[in-house]
């Protein structure tokens, strides 16, 4: 076993922190910092010198991407003969918030996560925070240990053990449909609104708002319009609860 490996695990300050993430990764951090803030929800975090938080919004958008890079190679080699749409809506179903919230679950993600104990029973907030963490986890890792390392990690540890992609190909997750038809049973008006980007955000990203009567219950964003209603769409399932 290597010293520096010897040194975290039994001499370093942090060891039981080390020992925690170890056994949640299946590898010894090297930078805990990145661990740490990938773990801080933004209830809870402070506001630094430069004017940006400490929390884990940017380690959760850096680890979106890879994890959607990621699992777009794994299933463009498992279905050479399919097209662009049904990739897409596989890609949809693995990182969808409710998979990811499930996944994190599963690997014990909640231990670590800290956040504001308000939160909990607040289905809006709370809903996605697993997922939201999970992502944040995936972008420390990258910034940790580097593409080639994550995409091992991601394919040996997190989708072969746990993801069912064959199973996921069966499920119907139309997140759109389910939405409208709940609307459409409770007597209520619902819309899918387009809005503006926030300042310095790409102006190829579309942004997708949906409200109930009224209400601006869920956000999507993605280069495609039709994943960012999806996306939205989701979003908007987990906060009524349907």
């Amino acid at each position: 076993m290597p010293f520096s490996r010897i040194y975290k695990l039994y001499f370093s300050p942090h060891r039981i922190y080390i020992r925690s993430l170890e056994n949640l990764l299946g590898f010894v951090p090297g930078n805990l910092r990145l661990y740490r803030m990938a773990f801080r929800h933004r209830s809870v975090a402070v506001e630094l010198k430069n004017g940006t938080k400490n929390s884990n919004e940017r380690l959760e958008f850096l680890g979106d991407a890879i994890l959607g890079s990621v699992v777009a190679e794994i299933l463009f080699k498992m279905y050479p003969y399919k097209d662009e749409g049904f990739l897409t809506e596989m890609r949809s179903k693995i990182v969808s918030r409710a998979n990811l919230n499930q996944l994190a679950k599963r690997l014990g993600l909640d231990e670590h996560i800290e956040y504001d104990n308000r939160l909990i029973g607040h289905n809006n907030k709370q809903g996605s925070l697993l997922g939201d963490t999970f992502e944040a986890m995936i972008g420390a890792v990258y910034m940790d240990k580097g593409y080639n390392f994550t995409r091992s990690f991601l394919i040996n540890r997190i989708i072969k053990p746990h993801i069912d992609i064959h199973t996921l190909e069966l499920t119907e997750t139309n997140f759109k449909s389910k939405i409208i038809e709940w609307c459409q049973r409770h007597g209520k008006d619902i819309s899918f609104e387009i809005i503006a980007n926030e300042e310095g955000e790409n102006s190829k990203l579309f942004t997708i708002q949906i409200s109930v009567d009224g209400e601006n219950c869920a956000i999507g964003r993605d280069y495609n319009k039709k994943n960012a209603e999806k996306l939205a769409a989701e979003k908007a399932c987990e906060y009524l609860k349907i």
